[in-house]
């Protein structure tokens, strides 16, 4: 009979090369095992980003909170794609209107207007016709059990400004967003009293682009 020796410097070299490689094999089935959580992840996101997609008009009441604290309310638009509105409550004087094109920031009070290509902002992904999750503007994808998170961004464009959505796993209705700036100042906009698939004027979305033009000539 033949005899098998386990001692020695061998066994023990063997024992390590035994273990490590358990060791190796079961970092391999928890990288595999979070790769396959994370792609399920991304495939549960996607399938919530297109039912928001598929909503082309909604209208409803927010709040919103500002970097500094600052809260204030009022009435939000949206029709897909390109196009929101924010009539805030008094006292506040703002307006926020994106017109597919631009974006212009207005105070009714001072009659003074700031204007953006809505391409360069993180506002154009929430209304863009399509969230596509497997471009390169997903920064993080995170399923809970009470609310499913996802950020997107795009450093070629917007810098280090993101924008957070947060819906909800169940219905996947838009619940919150937050649109954190290059100096990582948040804003965030909670939404509610929502109705979809509703009538929207183009009129809603009307940029008064001569005065636009005026004020920042200084007229």
């Amino acid at each position: 009979m033949m005899e098998t020796k386990t001692g020695g410097r061998n066994g023990a070299i063997s024992r390590r090369v035994f273990v490590g490689g358990l060791a190796a094999l079961a970092g391999f089935s928890t990288t595999f095992a979070t790769r396959e959580a994370s792609a399920q992840a991304s495939a549960v996101a996607q399938r919530i980003a297109d039912h928001f997609s598929s909503v082309k008009t909604m209208a409803g009441e927010f709040v919103q909170f500002g970097p500094r604290g600052e809260q204030t309310g009022g009435k939000f638009y949206i029709r897909r794609p390109g196009r929101i509105r924010f009539n805030y409550e008094a006292p506040s004087p703002m307006r926020v209107i994106a017109d597919g094109r631009s974006v212009v920031i207005g105070n009714m009070k001072l009659k003074t207007w700031d204007i953006y290509p809505l391409s360069k902002t993180p506002l154009n992904l929430l209304l863009s016709e399509r969230i596509d999750l497997s471009s390169r503007m997903v920064r993080d994808v995170r399923v809970e059990a009470d609310l499913i998170t996802i950020v997107l961004g795009d450093r070629s464009i917007f810098g280090d400004s993101t924008i957070t959505m947060m819906f909800d796993p169940k219905t996947y209705d838009l619940r919150q967003w937050t649109i954190t700036d290059a100096q990582k100042k948040d804003t965030s906009v909670m939404i509610f009293n929502v109705r979809t698939g509703i009538a929207l004027d183009d009129r809603v979305f009307r940029i008064p682009y001569d005065e636009v033009r005026n004020k920042r000539r200084g007229g």
